[in-house]
């Protein structure tokens, strides 16, 4: 069809879609060096129903962004893939107060995504706005940092019970997942089921549609955005807010598992840019080949601390 007859009809660009994050990050990986990977894959999805109404109920935040370390090298906003930045085991930290939670060690969408605004990765600030207009019962004292850099038996067998475990001391009755790279939407997912199994409702708020879905999660609230803006559009409360707002309504309404809806928000930019994120097809063979020898770099630098702290 042409594109005169696609503007009269009001079709969007075929590009329009979104994102194909697994095979983008299969293909470009595999150019890199980096063995097959296969993606979590689930038929049956648990399902815990909210045991009472939200204004009632005492909501946790957990997040896959990591604290902010001046010692562990440029964590800014566009800094490249920082693997001296990661944390490998779970770690809380109080939620009446305000934190610096980067996500430069992760492969958010650096290009299109400018990372400047952290409520668009971390809604602790959301959650209290909720809080005080009386929508969700409370904030329990502390939300969580779920580490995305280990391998699905790990994020199954270690982090997830360590998270349902600080949740049930903290009496939680639901909790919000947040993620922001390919892994990280895995990692969410995959602690989701968790907790769902074992009776803590969830919903997770990405951007990775096809991660999530195809791993199997209860809840789901999907933002068109690029990776890096699971929570909103950055230095957009309006946005943010909604965004949450939303993610509440999947929570308290959504009636069995597997539930996706899709935010009505849209990304301000061009649609195009769904067309770059780790796309190989528009890497020069010289820009793969440097990429080629920093994620080698990286990947040692990542072993060492592991080593280091014997996780």
């Amino acid at each position: 069809m042409s594109i005169e007859i696609d503007t009269r009809l009001g079709f969007a660009p075929e590009h329009d879609s979104p994102v194909p994050y697994m095979k983008r990050t299969l293909d470009y990986y595999q150019a890199l060096g980096h063995a097959p990977y296969r993606w979590a894959h689930y038929a049956e999805v648990p399902f815990q129903p909210l045991r009472k109404p939200l204004a009632e109920s005492r909501v946790a935040l957990i997040t896959t962004a990591a604290p902010y370390d001046p010692a562990k090298g440029e964590q800014g906003p566009g800094a490249a893939y920082n693997a001296s930045a990661k944390f490998y085991q779970v770690y809380s930290g109080a939620g009446s107060a305000d934190h610096d939670l980067r996500i430069s060690h992760i492969a958010y969408d650096r290009k299109h995504s400018p990372a400047t605004d952290p409520n668009s990765w971390f809604p602790l600030p959301a959650l209290r706005r909720a809080a005080a207009a009386g929508r969700i019962g409370g904030l329990t004292t502390r939300f969580h940092g779920a580490p995305t850099n280990r391998s699905q038996r790990h994020t199954i067998e270690i982090d997830a019970p360590e998270l349902l475990r600080r949740l049930r001391e903290d009496l939680a009755d639901a909790v919000v997942l947040v993620p922001n790279c390919p892994i990280c939407h895995q990692t969410c997912s995959l602690v989701a089921r968790h907790l769902e199994a074992h009776g803590i409702p969830t919903v997770a708020m990405g951007c990775a549609k096809d991660i999530v879905e195809h791993c199997g999660v209860p809840r789901f609230l999907f933002s068109d955005f690029p990776l890096g803006n699971s929570a909103g559009l950055p230095h957009d409360t309006a946005s943010q807010d909604a965004a949450l707002e939303l993610a509440l309504r999947v929570l308290e309404m959504a009636p069995a598992p597997r539930t996706t809806v899709q935010s009505p928000q849209r990304w301000p930019a061009d649609p195009a840019w769904k067309l770059d994120y780790s796309n190989i097809e528009r890497i020069a063979p010289a820009e793969v080949a440097r990429l080629r020898q920093e994620f080698t770099r990286q990947k040692e630098i990542a072993k060492e601390l592991r080593v280091r702290e014997q996780i």
